[in-house]
């Protein structure tokens, strides 16, 4: 999905990291702007931001179907990991990378969508499955708003104290109440079977055989391109330029009218709404809600994998969740060459994500994606400024 942090945005969070960048950039950045608007490039994306995302949106879904039909069906269960992982850091990034708020409760609210799916698949006839999913989204969406009206008047350490006690609280309310939500051992998911017109298309596509695996590796993609194009537009409107400038100048949006606590709680709902998708999906894949599944550690990984990838970036969110997935095994895989026994090789991959983590954070404060976009803007800067002084 398309990049969405203005240079703006940008330009602001460089300044707080600090360092060389922070200080060079905005100066030749606004050299870059001083420009004329006949001396830049022509870009052939549509002018207008729905089209851009649709188009984004469009190839999205085409890789997509490249990236399932041409992987192997391990490969595509580690995708449809990828998707509910990634659908939980988008709606992350509109809370903390757009509004600066702090959130350690998410994979409560990942538990909430997981086991309201898991009770509307338990009855006898269960509703079509875009409903069950919506009622998911519904219902962490309500829990999301509670907490966020309760969090309003929170900042930075304290907001975070109140998250925490959620992420910790709401798991347990599963063993209080075993007899309807399964207790520790928790609820077992059936997932439906594919459509018939879901077989269809993957004859005619591929030829390949229409696993369950595979479906449900759809079925996440579809719900990831859904959530960031969505997330994206929003981003990109005036309410994301409201939420930046909650962020980033508190004092002067109050001034300028805005009511501070009325959009925290809006970017909370609209984050608890992609988490309950999120628990959703997670439900589906993994087949089974339960305690052990949303503990604080899946809260923690969310976060950092937004940090990792890029604030406020929805590409950052999926770079992060994707780095989520595939690192470990691969460390597993690489301990286990270096003769490691199984144990010791499992141990590897949370030492090696932790020092990534601490590399990221030292040579790129910003998220990968948001040390890029510097780099980019430096370079395009100094190409203007070159012009300027040639002409």
């Amino acid at each position: 999905m398309s990049d969405l942090q203005s240079p703006a945005n940008t330009t602001a969070e460089s300044n707080r990291a600090g360092g060389k960048a922070s200080e060079d950039a905005p100066t030749e950045a606004t050299a870059g702007a001083d420009q004329p608007t006949a001396t830049r490039r022509r870009s052939l994306l549509p002018s207008s931001t729905l089209l851009r995302h649709l188009l984004v949106l469009l190839i999205g879904a085409v890789g997509a179907v490249v990236l399932l039909e041409t992987t192997d069906p391990f490969t595509n269960s580690q995708l449809a990991t990828l998707t509910y992982y990634a659908i939980a850091a988008g709606g992350l990034t509109v809370l903390t990378g757009m509004n600066g708020q702090i959130s350690l409760g998410h994979g409560a609210l990942m538990a909430v969508g997981a086991y309201t799916t898991a009770l509307f698949l338990s009855a006898d006839e269960p509703l079509p499955l875009p409903l069950i999913l919506l009622a998911a989204i519904v219902t962490a969406t309500a829990v999301g708003a509670l907490v966020g009206v309760a969090a309003a008047r929170l900042h930075g350490p304290y907001l975070a104290g109140a998250t925490l006690a959620l992420a910790v609280g709401l798991p347990g309310l599963a063993i209080y109440f075993h007899d309807v939500l399964g207790g520790e051992q928790g609820m077992r998911v059936r997932a439906p079977r594919a459509p018939e017109a879901f077989e269809s298309f993957i004859s005619a596509v591929s030829g390949n055989s229409a696993t369950n695996t595979k479906w449900l590796a759809y079925l996440g993609a579809i719900c990831l391109l859904i959530t960031y194009f969505l997330l994206a537009n929003l981003i990109r409107s005036r309410i994301g330029r409201t939420w930046r400038a909650v962020r980033d100048q508190e004092v002067a949006a109050e001034l300028a009218g805005i009511n501070l606590g009325a959009w925290r709680v809006l970017a909370f709902v609209v984050s608890a709404a992609a988490a309950g998708l999120a628990g959703g999906v997670l439900a589906l894949v993994v087949r089974l809600a339960a305690p052990s599944g949303f503990t604080l550690v899946l809260s923690l990984a969310l976060l950092t994998a937004i940090v990792i990838g890029g604030l406020g970036s929805l590409l950052g969110a999926l770079l992060g969740s994707a780095l989520l997935v595939f690192l470990p095994p691969f460390v597993t895989d690489l301990g286990t060459g270096w003769g490691l026994d199984n144990t010791e090789a499992a141990q590897l991959a949370p030492f090696v994500y932790g020092v990534v983590l601490i590399v990221a954070m030292i040579f790129a404060p910003a998220g990968v994606v948001g040390s890029l976009r510097m780099r980019w803007l430096t370079r395009q800067a100094k190409r203007s400024a070159a012009r300027a002084s040639r002409g």
